[in-house]
């Protein structure tokens, strides 16, 4: 297939780019490199630099790099914090943008689409682990305007015969096992880049949200997401759309979290000497544990998660924020 990945300068979008190139598709990347880095394009992919907001720029590229069987959409903003102080960016970037795309791909006949959703759709957990029949009800705008865009992709599915898949996750971590990205994350806001910073001394210390939570060690459990497993998924799930022609909603995860104490044991482990932290008050509308079923996703697609172990996690990352040889 010839795909469009727009923001596949990004994390995780590069990492996909990566994954879709090694299973033989074509692929062409939409980026503006706001959070893109060049170093970590795949040679192997076109790349046209552009802001997916414009709609022309949109327009432009479906019509005259493609024909495209998929797009792919990893250019939302994410920081949960700030949407709640500065709502109206991401309601420019994450819906209004996005709506532009869809009807940007329905003008040029391209009916395949794979969302980067968000665990932020649940909000604070009912139940444990969290499974795709989990009530959705966001505690932050970020998660809203990634619950609304799954909506739309309902109603689209329904009234153009678009097919998507909407992948929920929720937290990304990692680095490429095979060493071919090397590219930091600007201004990271997620705990394992935040603690590799400290580690590698680019930022002094780092502060501990809370140490009284009923968990093993007091501090909160996450579900963390190996970024070469969710990349695999992305890819088996665009095959999966052009192969079945259904939806798909599924939850990416282990099942299983890690404390922030032990990720933070472990990145000491790892690079060899103390991470100073702090132990601060908690965070309001941190949850004490998410940790997620993807029971889904391995009876659909046969996906499962290979590289997600806090090891593999901590060191891949360290591969890249720790001295070179």
């Amino acid at each position: 297939m010839h795909v469009l990945v727009i923001g596949g300068a990004g994390y995780i979008g590069s990492h996909v780019v990566y994954e879709l190139n090694d299973a033989g598709h074509r692929v062409t990347i939409l980026d503006d490199l706001s959070s893109g880095l060049t170093q970590n394009l795949d040679p192997r992919a076109a790349f046209v630099e552009g802001d997916m907001r414009d709609p022309q720029v949109v327009d432009r590229v479906l019509g005259q790099a493609g024909p495209f069987d998929a797009v792919f959409h990893f250019a939302a903003l994410k920081a949960a914090g700030e949407s709640m102080k500065v709502p109206e960016l991401f309601t420019e970037h994450n819906l209004v943008a996005t709506m532009r795309v869809l009807d940007a791909m329905d003008r040029h006949g391209v009916k395949r689409f794979v969302f980067s959703s968000s665990a932020a759709t649940y909000g604070s957990p009912v139940y444990l682990p969290i499974d795709e029949d989990h009530p959705t009800q966001p505690m932050n705008y970020y998660g809203y305007t990634k619950l609304a865009i799954e909506q739309v992709l309902t109603w689209y599915s329904q009234l153009k015969g678009l097919r998507f898949a909407a992948l929920r996750y929720f937290n990304a971590a990692g680095y490429d096992v095979k060493g071919r990205l090397s590219g930091k994350e600007k201004n990271p806001a997620n705990l394992l880049p935040i603690v590799m910073e400290v580690a590698s001394g680019t930022r002094a210390t780092m502060q501990v949200f809370g140490s009284d939570y009923p968990t093993r060690d007091g501090t909160c459990i996450r579900d963390y997401i190996h970024v070469n497993d969710l990349a695999t998924a992305h890819v088996m799930a665009v095959e999966y759309l052009a192969r079945e022609n259904r939806d798909l909603v599924v939850n990416l995860a282990t099942g299983e979290g890690y404390t922030v104490l032990e990720v933070i044991r472990e990145a000491e482990r790892v690079c060899g000497h103390p991470i100073a932290h702090q132990i601060v008050g908690r965070r309001e509308g941190d949850p004490a544990e998410l940790v997620a079923a993807s029971a889904r996703a391995f009876e659909t697609l046969g996906w499962k998660a290979e590289h997600s172990d806090l090891k593999t996690l901590v060191e891949s990352m360290w591969a890249v924020y720790g001295p070179k040889p």
